[in-house]
């Protein structure tokens, strides 16, 4: 039988729900502004909450592995529930855990995330690429064996990335540009989009330097608390604003734990990428 790939339902998504992917990032923080305590009791509390409010009406959910993690095995057990119930309701989830490593290694965190049986399989995964890119090949492989797809950071909205991603290659390129045109190889011929996407952020401005053309989705992180707006989009993203998967974090969940403000703070948020997109 053969899989549907992660770009073709992710288009579809978009279409149909709105390009939007909201983080689900319980950090201590946003615990205690919920009222919950900073225990795996408040960590279940807020996952399943975000999950009930936007899962039936987001394109993506996006949870940061790390904010679960920190709470050891029965953290970990709270984010494979909340995955299972995010994709049941019909929201695809990008697991946000920026693996990177060589071999067998990056083989393991692979079949953590992108075989098809794996307690915490998502629909697709955030990859570090720092490794150099063919480290990633096991990860390549799955996740097309597995119709899920992968998010290299490429060009990132934080300062330090700078140092990396814009240093210059002997051959003229610099590595974010590098990185971006090993996504546009691996998604060429692919229809209605690729499924190997990169990590662009929505903060970094005049991007017309850089082909983000690539036949693939664009996760653009910077939205809302971090200081960009949907307006923004197709001035930063230009000819590849359609692909761009914007993602909203703290601007969603600050509006929790109130299910309906969460529900109408995600609505927003899609109708004004949507008009941003249209408008372009």
């Amino acid at each position: 039988m053969t899989v549907e790939s992660f770009g073709a339902r992710l288009r579809r998504a978009m279409d149909e729900r709105g390009p939007l992917c909201v983080g689900i990032d319980p950090h201590a923080s946003l615990l205690a502004e919920w009222g919950l305590g900073d225990d795996v009791a408040g960590l279940e509390r807020f996952s399943r909450t975000a999950v009930e409010a936007m899962a039936d009406r987001v394109a993506v959910l996006k949870p940061q592995s790390a904010f679960f993690e920190r709470f050891g095995s029965r953290g970990v057990a709270v984010l494979e529930k909340s995955v299972a119930e995010a994709r049941a309701a019909g929201a695809l989830v990008v697991m946000d855990a920026k693996r990177g490593d060589i071999g067998s290694t990056m083989a393991a965190y692979a079949e953590s995330f992108l075989h098809k049986d794996a307690p915490l399989f998502s629909d697709a995964l955030t990859v570090s690429p720092y490794l150099g890119y063919g480290s990633l090949s096991p990860a390549v492989v799955l996740a097309r064996e597995s119709g899920a797809g992968l998010f290299v950071l490429a060009l990132t909205s934080n300062p330090e990335g700078g140092e990396v991603q814009h240093a210059v290659r002997a051959d003229g390129r610099d590595v974010g540009a590098t990185m971006l045109a090993h996504l546009a190889a691996e998604n060429e011929g692919e229809t209605p989009l690729g499924s190997f996407g990169a990590v662009v952020g929505a903060t970094l401005g005049d991007l017309s330097s850089y082909d983000l053309d690539i036949n693939g989705p664009l996760l653009a992180p910077g939205i809302g608390a971090q200081g960009a707006t949907p307006a923004d989009l197709p001035a930063v993203f230009g000819s590849a604003v359609r692909n761009v998967v914007p993602n909203v974090s703290r601007g969603v969940l600050r509006h929790g734990p109130d299910v309906g403000a969460l529900r109408a703070a995600a609505d927003r948020f899609a109708d004004e990428v949507r008009a941003a997109v249209e408008s372009s």
